[in-house]
């Protein structure tokens, strides 16, 4: 494997970003943790509604995460070896307004503190795989974990040190998705 070098500029860390599947065991101090989500928090949210919480899963904490998704998927899954290996896993949850624009601007809030804290922990040389699962909506799942009704679980991340880094993929240009009004 090559030595990839981690950059702090905010361009660089956007387009440099990784989605990362393999990750080292090597543990990642939960104070580090900490000052990625204290990083994130300063996402774009209407009002200053903040409507977040995290449940963060580290060393042992990670059986809890396991035996909760075995709640649902039953005890021989693919994910329990993955969330025993992976050195973090953090759910991310949402208040859920019955308003259908708060609701919206607010999924657009906890979104953008999730990329925050990707970018954050890739400018860490901490890599990271945002999923969403099935089981995340399961009423097993969720009472295992304390995840109240009119709450959303907005995705799980995957956090480690990076054991392999994948190439870049192209992306589209802006400008072929650009309709400009400019008269």
């Amino acid at each position: 494997m090559t030595k990839h070098t981690f950059s702090e500029h905010v361009i660089d860390v956007i387009q440099e970003r990784r989605t990362i599947k393999r990750f080292k065991s090597d543990s990642i101090p939960v104070e580090t943790i900490k000052e990625l989500l204290d990083v994130a928090v300063w996402a774009p949210n209407h009002k200053m509604r903040e409507p977040w919480r995290f449940l963060l899963f580290a060393g042992e904490g990670r059986k809890r995460l396991a035996k909760a998704i075995a709640a649902d998927i039953g005890k021989d899954n693919k994910f329990e070896s993955g969330i025993l290996h992976n050195p973090i896993q953090l759910l991310v949850v949402m208040e859920e307004d019955p308003r259908q624009a708060v609701w919206d601007e607010d999924f657009a809030a906890v979104s953008a503190l999730v990329q925050n804290f990707m970018l954050a922990a890739w400018s860490k040389g901490i890599g990271t795989f945002w999923v969403t699962k099935p089981f995340l909506y399961s009423p097993k799942f969720r009472e295992h974990l304390g995840i109240q009704p009119g709450e959303k679980v907005i995705g799980m991340i995957y956090a480690g040190y990076p054991d392999v880094i994948p190439e870049s993929r192209p992306r589209t240009p802006a400008a072929d998705k650009l309709t400009l009004f400019d008269k």
